[in-house]
């Protein structure tokens, strides 16, 4: 019989609860505003062990697993801390070398080979990863990636499996460095299958990449229906994080190849697609989701909070450009500077607010405080640090600014719009939709750009005031909290209400079900 409220399992990953952002101020309103409808267990990925929530947590989120990728020695008893020490003894005890060599390694290897190629099957992926999965129920996920036999077989996988153009090889070839790295990251990112699973009426992913693996697992396991809330695009964002990190050619390739099988096989599997955004169902069809499980659910923001208000006292008379966003590369926070430089030698009183964490990147941050010391901006651009108020951030200007390189469908925009301040922002993914002609779009990484349109609506006090209206009257029409929280509640009820068939069933490597063989002979 069913349970009357539906529950949901409910995958994050250096978001809520415990970072800031669009991303958790999302996922906060959404458990928030279902707390008498819909439960939640939410599954968080962290980069650290010791962690605090930044939101007050709803009733309706019944439990945390919390699984921090570094920084744990046996990372297994972290998430299972209800079973006993001689259940994780016994478990270390039955992983021996034969069981690793035999039952594990067809699997690991089926696995690498296909990751060297990432556009081979994803149905093929998600039997792998539902496999790895369901070995690490039995035997100790430590005990078996650290054995030299999947080691010394990972390297040589990666040294026969790639065979780069002659002229490049010396820059292209796998080295060692490379090779501990590359299993390394294996290790750390596929941690979430090492968590034992609950039945629940779906999963629902924040993001098509390392957390919504378990949702694989969980689709074969119990034919648990898989949600994806596309915010910006997993893929397109590693692809623009990794071109511009300081490592080999080949460490890219590997991060880069983990990131399309994954997303891949997320959008294979998924029962509903939702980005927050139109503009993502080109990527998203690009990895092959099919196009009719892609039904875009909008953000939408709370009116009643996020309202027009007068300026406070301390940016009162003064031409005030405000924004919201964590200070790390993606934001491109250099941009938004290099604009206050230009915009200053036409309104020489201007003043930039930033507000947002200076802890998620913090070379970045630093970096960008020096440009701000070097170009003499002193007087001019504000680092405001963390608001805990955000709906009073946006009366504080005239009008708000963005300067990202890749977005979703940001909060910040709508936030803003909402509260009558018109937006200044880079043409890139959804935010075009949301601001259509109540703001000011221009090029990404073109502060001149920016620099004009800020110019353009300090200047003009008529211009400015009519767009903030419009703003206001778009969001009251489109994109309120009702609107988009209610969609995810018909969603998760016709889940819930529904019935599944496993996907185990069907299982068509050989590797793989031979594991599953074993398992029945000998767990």
């Amino acid at each position: 019989m069913l349970e009357d409220k539906p529950l949901i399992l409910f995958q994050t990953e250096g978001s809520y609860p415990y970072a800031s952002g669009g991303v958790s101020t999302w996922s906060h309103i959404l458990c928030s505003e279902l707390e008498e409808e819909v439960d939640f267990i939410i599954m968080a990925l962290t980069g650290a062990p010791f962690v605090e929530s930044r939101y007050r947590l709803t009733s309706n989120i019944k439990s945390i697993i919390h699984v921090p990728l570094w920084g744990v020695e046996e990372p297994i008893s972290h998430f299972e801390e209800e079973v006993p020490f001689s259940e994780h003894v016994l478990r270390k005890s039955r992983t021996d070398r034969e069981v690793i060599k035999e039952v594990f390694l067809p699997m690991f290897r089926d696995f690498v080979r296909r990751l060297l190629n990432p556009f081979q099957s994803a149905r093929e992926f998600g039997e792998l990863i539902y496999g790895f999965w369901k070995y690490y129920q039995h035997y100790d996920y430590k005990k078996t990636l650290s054995d030299p036999l999947i080691w010394t077989e990972f390297k040589r996988l990666l040294s026969s499996g790639y065979t780069p153009d002659e002229e490049l090889i010396e820059q292209e070839g796998a080295r060692m460095l490379d090779v501990t790295f590359g299993m390394r990251w294996l290790y750390h990112f596929m941690m979430p299958l090492a968590v034992p699973l609950p039945r629940v009426s779906a999963t629902h992913s924040t993001i098509a990449g390392f957390p919504a693996i378990a949702s694989l697992a969980a689709k074969f396991e119990y034919g648990t229906p898989m949600i994806l809330t596309d915010h910006g695009v997993y893929i397109r964002e590693r692809l623009i994080n990794v071109s511009q990190e300081d490592m080999p050619f080949f460490s890219k390739k590997l991060l880069l190849d983990m990131a399309t099988y994954i997303t891949r096989a997320v959008y294979h599997f998924a029962d509903l697609i939702a980005p927050v955004t139109s503009i993502n169902a080109k990527w998203e069809k690009e990895f092959e989701a099919p196009a009719e499980n892609i039904h875009p659910i909008y953000n939408g923001v709370n009116t009643d909070v996020f309202r027009p208000r007068s300026k406070p006292e301390h940016t009162q008379g003064q031409p005030t450009v405000v924004a919201a966003a964590q200070v790390f590369k993606l934001k491109d926070i250099e941009t938004m500077i290099h604009s206050c430089d230009h915009v200053r030698r036409e309104i020489p009183d201007v003043q930039y607010i930033l507000y947002g964490s200076l802890e998620v990147d913090k070379e970045y941050a630093q970096k960008c405080q020096d440009l701000v010391d070097e170009l003499g901006l002193g007087d001019h651009f504000t680092f405001g640090g963390f608001h805990n108020t955000p709906n009073m951030i946006f009366n504080e200007g005239d009008i708000s600014i963005l300067s990202s390189i890749s977005e979703g469908f940001p909060y910040t925009v709508i936030e803003s719009m909402s509260c009558g301040r018109p937006v200044v922002a880079t043409d890139v993914g959804g935010v075009s939709e949301a601001i259509k002609d109540c703001g000011v779009l221009c090029k990404p990484r073109d502060p001149k750009s920016l620099a004009d349109g800020v110019v353009k609506l300090l200047k003009d006090d008529d211009l400015r005031i009519r767009l903030g209206k419009k703003s206001r009257e778009r969001i009251l029409l489109n994109y309120t909290t009702s609107m988009s929280v209610n969609s995810y509640r018909d969603v998760y009820r016709q889940f819930h209400e529904q019935k599944n068939e496993p996907l185990k069933k069907k299982i068509e490597l050989d590797s793989v079900d031979q594991m599953l063989n074993f398992l029945e002979v000998h767990v």
